[in-house]
């Protein structure tokens, strides 16, 4: 009986081991793809605080809150198993609905453009597309809706590049990976995201109940510095739109053969590399995101009158036909 006992303790004790070891390869797979995706996060960083602009100081964490737990639909109920699938059946298919994906990401970045250029224009397009908010919870619901819309296409872009990234062939090491990488980078960026938006009122905090003056004067100077953060972020946030989207599309279209837009783009970014040594990861950078973000600003403005002489026709006219057939 005792050699029996020990036997099965030490079985289990060596199991215990093997599972320790597969969830440190998990952790550290997932910790190699997560840093892989790092621009991509960095830009779903961006791009979210101008969501919650505009609305009472009460509603922004439930607004982030709400876009939190739409991301993470995203990733774990969406995107883990489609990506999953569908680099085991379809792997050829991923790269066109990423190009797709990308293209909706310079469509949006360059509306923003177009409001900020010519405001009553663009106010037209988009009321052409959608209905005008008519309340507050109206108006909360469609941007957490148009949020969830963009977290959706950087996620893809997230998970793609992870999934990328990971080193293992089993199916279900790769799925739990993915998980982890999913749920990590969202309360990582919506984290964040979080603190951002509250840091205003973390200001009026030290500025009304600091014990120290240096504390008072901070909290005041991080009340008057917020607002233009938040506006630095807007626009960093539209630019990641239009910069990521137009990176995808060039990536997209080497996969399928034609390669010269991306090697202008490497050569670009070699050019700015040699001239400033001293910064030349950033340059390098930085030049492939600003070729990036020219290419996705054309083709997103491009797309603006499509959007609303084609498709938004074309989807009112599907969506008029749709309660005619349900009653035939």
């Amino acid at each position: 009986m005792s050699v029996g006992l020990l036997a099965l303790l030490d079985d289990v004790a060596g199991l215990a081991k093997v599972a320790a070891a597969s969830l440190d390869d998990i952790a550290g797979q997932a910790a190699k793809a997560g840093i892989k995706a790092a621009g991509a996060v960095v830009d779903d960083a961006a791009v979210t605080p101008r969501y919650v602009d505009g609305f009472s100081s009460d509603r922004e964490l439930p607004i982030v809150g709400k876009i939190a737990w739409g991301s993470v639909r995203n990733k774990l109920l969406f995107l883990l198993p489609a990506a999953l699938i569908l680099s085991l059946v379809a792997p050829w298919i991923i790269t066109p609905i990423l190009m797709l994906g990308g293209a909706y990401l310079c469509y949006e970045g360059a509306e923003k453009v177009y409001h900020a250029l010519k405001p009553h224009e663009a106010e037209a397009h988009e009321a052409s597309l959608e209905p005008v908010a008519l309340d507050p919870q109206t108006l909360e619901d469609t941007k957490v809706a148009s949020a969830i819309k963009t977290d959706f296409i950087l996620s893809a872009e997230i998970m793609t590049i992870a999934l990328a990234a990971i080193e293992v062939n089993n199916f279900w090491t790769r799925a739990a990976i993915l998980a982890l990488v999913g749920v990590g980078i969202t309360a990582l960026v919506y984290g964040a995201v979080a603190l951002i938006v509250k840091a205003d009122d973390f200001g009026v905090l030290l500025a009304r109940r600091g014990r120290l003056d240096l504390t008072r004067k901070f909290g005041r100077w991080l009340v008057r510095a917020m607002p233009l953060a938040m506006q630095v972020l807007g626009v960093v946030g539209t630019a990641a739109m239009i910069w990521v989207g137009g990176g995808i599309l060039i990536h997209g279209l080497d996969s399928f053969g034609i390669a010269a837009p991306e090697h202008m783009v490497e050569a670009a970014a070699e050019w700015a590399e040699h001239a400033l040594p001293a910064i030349a990861g950033f340059a390098g950078w930085a030049m492939t995101a600003l070729i990036d973000g020219i290419v996705g600003l054309i083709l997103g403005l491009l797309l603006i009158p499509v959007a609303g002489y084609v498709l938004a026709p074309a989807w009112r006219a599907i969506k008029r036909l749709l309660p005619k057939r349900a009653a035939a």
